[in-house]
């Protein structure tokens, strides 16, 4: 499968170049939009990614203004406009992420980094954990809840495609205790995080932080780190909650939990070790 790129980094990547256009200029915000007859908000929604869909005219007047006269750049700059203005695979989805851009940036990582201390991570959910993970949210409405489960599934895609990003994962073990054992969901989920544990070959490390470690930086929580190919695309941190999320972009927000990661990582037990742990568990469970 080729690769999925993304409009969510597009438009992220079109602001960051308009914000530099702006201050290699030498205008401010306010001169900017008093020059072109628009209100600060407008292009300040424009500098920090507020927008759904851009114009390709409001892109072309930034660019008269700027004075970026080379006809290659300018062309680049409308090509990275005319690829943020399309849809994204999720978007069908839209009744599942609302306006939840996470999806976005994650088709595009060029390596995914996350802790997870009470569930396993989607990316790695069988679809009958999904299930039961579903109706544990108390996601009540069945047709809702099935929705859910496939959009979580279609996620997963990103790990089958051409040149598909790194997975790193730090899981509690509690997590895998915590996995349902009726109709055989936790020997299936278990499985399948050996499984993909064991495979040299497909970029993701899964390591198992045990309750022996006690304390340690990740007891604020779950969070997930997004890196992505280009220089031009800074590494991000999303942290969710039921209602809510947040991205952090700054560098001393993405070095701190770059520290926690880390930190987790030495923690933690080491692949091999972390297979045989969940291959005890496997016992157990038969």
């Amino acid at each position: 499968m080729a690769r999925r790129y993304s409009p969510t980094v597009r438009r992220r990547r079109l602001s960051a170049v308009l914000r530099d256009l702006r201050h290699t200029s030498g205008k401010t915000l306010e001169e900017a939009a008093k020059e072109l007859e628009w209100s600060r908000g407008r292009l300040a929604h424009m500098e920090s990614n507020k927008w759904t869909r851009p114009d390709l005219g409001n892109i072309r007047q930034l660019l008269d203004l700027y004075e970026v006269t080379d006809e290659s750049q300018r062309e680049a700059i409308l090509t990275l406009a005319r690829q943020s203005r399309q849809r994204g695979w999720w978007t069908k989805y839209s009744d599942v992420f609302g306006s939840d851009t996470y999806i976005g940036f994650e088709s595009e990582a060029s390596v995914i980094s996350t802790y997870q201390p009470i569930v396993v991570p989607g990316l790695l959910q069988t679809e009958a954990y999904a299930a039961e993970s579903v109706r544990s949210a108390l996601v009540s409405p069945i047709d809702e809840g099935q929705r859910v489960i496939d959009a979580r599934m279609a996620r997963q895609e990103i790990l089958t495609q051409d040149d598909p990003p790194a997975l790193w994962v730090v899981i509690d073990e509690s997590v895998l205790h915590r996995i349902p054992q009726t109709g055989g969901v936790a020997r299936e989920q278990v499985q399948r995080l050996i499984d993909v544990a064991r495979d040299p070959y497909n970029g993701i490390t899964l390591q198992v932080l045990p309750y022996s470690t006690g304390l340690h930086p990740g007891i604020s929580g779950p969070f997930v780190m997004l890196d992505f190919p280009g220089e031009a695309d800074p590494t991000m941190v999303y942290l969710e909650t039921r209602l809510s999320s947040l991205f952090l972009e700054e560098p001393d927000e993405v070095a701190e939990y770059k520290l926690i990661f880390d930190h987790l990582k030495v923690a933690a037990r080491s692949q091999g070790e972390s297979i045989g742990l969940m291959e005890d568990l496997m016992a157990e469970l038969e």
